[in-house]
């Protein structure tokens, strides 16, 4: 009697559900997940929800250096031998977040290519942001900086639609992302929602297309 053939590995399903080594917890806005200093014993893959990554120096001061949304990992330095957390991870909205143990993603990573293929155009994404960055940081002005900022918050430029509404953000944040002073940024975004690029209020920013325009300009 043949031997019963074992369904096709699916990523989206094994990273919607829990399992041996997975578990899913909601939560709420300015909620932590895990935090600077703390074991790097596993990978957290966002099923929902924004978070943001936090990096505090020695002499307390605290920087924003990333913000993840859906279907984005972070933690993944576990998997390099990093001992501890190099940042914080808090939810900016409520958030739906798979824990992945050390172990079972190792385990999955090695025995199926198609969730490999996956975590690896994760890594390579994450290296080409991290280089775009520099980039911005060192040639572009604090208001390209930011309208760039804002494109990529929304979603823009990402495979599938964009978000245009995105979630409540303080100018301080942005600030701290960019590397300027909340003044500036408050005098961009006058500027911004002057010109139609950008439309906000208490419940969150839209931001439109149209702020390419700031991007793009020379």
């Amino acid at each position: 009697m043949a031997a019963k053939r074992r369904p096709p590995f699916d990523p989206k399903s094994f990273l919607a559900k829990i399992g041996e080594g997975r578990t899913i917890s909601k939560y709420r806005k300015d909620q932590i997940v895990f935090s600077q200093g703390d074991p790097a014993d596993a990978v957290f893959y966002v099923q929902k929800g924004k978070v943001k990554v936090t990096v505090v120096s020695d002499q307390g001061k605290e920087a924003v250096v990333a913000i993840l949304g859906a279907d984005e990992f972070c933690g993944e330095g576990c998997l390099a031998g990093q001992p501890r957390r190099m940042s914080t991870v808090g939810a900016m909205t409520e958030c739906m977040v798979m824990r992945l143990e050390k172990t079972s993603i190792i385990r999955v990573l090695r025995d199926e290519p198609a969730f490999s293929e996956i975590f690896i155009s994760h890594l390579l994404a994450r290296t080409i942001r991290i280089e775009e960055d520099l980039v911005d940081q060192l040639f572009n002005s604090s208001e390209k900086r930011l309208a760039r900022l804002l494109l990529l918050l929304a979603n823009f430029g990402k495979e599938g639609r964009p978000e245009p509404m995105i979630a409540k953000i303080s100018q301080e944040t942005l600030a701290e992302m960019i590397g300027t002073t909340r003044s500036r940024v408050s005098f961009f975004m006058n500027k911004f929602r002057r010109l139609g690029f950008v439309n906000y209020n208490g419940g969150g920013l839209e931001v439109h297309s149209s702020l390419l325009n700031v991007v793009l300009h020379d």
